[in-house]
């Protein structure tokens, strides 16, 4: 498909997911009183999600491309200020949530597996920290693997089931080690749960089991020796396995740019990171619809 019926199906999916909410009793309206928005949600959720797939994880960013290339489909932004899009588009964060919980359930996807990790995101430069006021309270000083540095920040913690479906996704302190968020990640879950070497922990593990759920991570130190772990096939086994919840970390580092941090407060970054894994989710549910392999999303605009 090319990028018109990309964001054709994106807007048909959108007006699906919204029809479904409103027709749910007990979900709670963006508003209850006041005058009707210029932009209706659809096209706001559109925006937003088409923009981020192209790599436009800005709000302004997305407001000028939509106005630039395609301001015969979205008339009514051009009559817009660009700071009540941005408003609307915090607003309607709760759309999102619901959106993207009803629209993982449409994917194809084994609950039983699924796998835990985290992605280090830094506030600011280490060297501006302490005089940096974003997020105080909220960041702090931990490590990231990946880099081989300490930064100030956060982590996202995601739980993905196979083969790529992200069915949670939380956010601590940079300093908050991944064990301590794993029962958070699983609650309501079941089935197999696969980590990494940092949730190595027979405790951990003997207290998830009565839940029905095994955790199961390679042991915590790198086998070079044979006799260090005390089953190294096993350890390759998971790490290899669990791979796919790397590939899926790296698209929402490199595509939706899961790393770059534009907001002031956690309000306005809830919603942009919840828009970041709905779009995620929207391609992924188009390429099964399009019969793609599951996480190929350029083939969707390669036609």
């Amino acid at each position: 498909m090319d990028l018109e019926d990309f964001t054709i199906a994106v807007l048909g999916l959108v007006e699906e997911l919204l029809a479904e909410l409103l027709a749910d009793p007990e979900w709670p309206r963006v508003r209850t009183r006041g005058p009707a928005p210029a932009l209706a949600d659809r096209e706001v959720l559109t925006m937003e999600l088409v923009g981020e797939f192209l790599g436009y994880d800005c709000d302004i960013a997305i407001s000028r491309y939509v106005r630039r290339h395609h301001a015969a489909w979205f008339p009514t932004l051009a009559r817009v200020h660009r700071t009540t899009f941005v408003r609307q588009a915090a607003n309607v964060w709760t759309v999102k949530e619901q959106g993207w919980t009803r629209l993982r359930d449409r994917i194809l996807h084994d609950p039983a597996l699924s796998f835990v990790d985290s992605v280090p995101v830094p506030v600011c430069r280490f060297g501006r920290a302490w005089a940096c006021s974003r997020f105080r309270g909220e960041a702090a000083f931990g490590y990231d693997a990946g880099s081989r540095a300490t930064i100030d920040g956060v982590r996202h913690h995601l739980r993905v089931c196979w083969p790529g479906v992200v069915v949670a996704c939380q956010m601590a302190p940079a300093n908050v080690h991944d064990r301590d968020v794993v029962p958070e990640l699983v609650a309501g879950g079941t089935g197999q749960v696969l980590g990494d070497r940092n949730d190595w922990d027979p405790k951990l593990t003997a207290a998830l089991a009565p839940a029905g759920i095994a955790l199961e991570a390679p042991f915590n130190k790198r086998a070079t020796d044979p006799a260090t772990d005390p089953a190294p096939e096993r350890s390759a086994t998971i790490t290899r396995v669990r791979w796919r919840i790397e590939t899926v970390a790296a698209q929402l580092v490199e595509r939706f740019h899961l790393k770059r941090i534009w907001a002031r407060d956690a309000w306005h970054l809830t919603s942009r990171t919840l828009r970041k894994v709905l779009s995620h989710t929207v391609a992924l549910f188009l390429c099964q619809a399009h019969g793609y392999p599951p996480l190929s999303f350029d083939r969707l605009l390669a036609d």
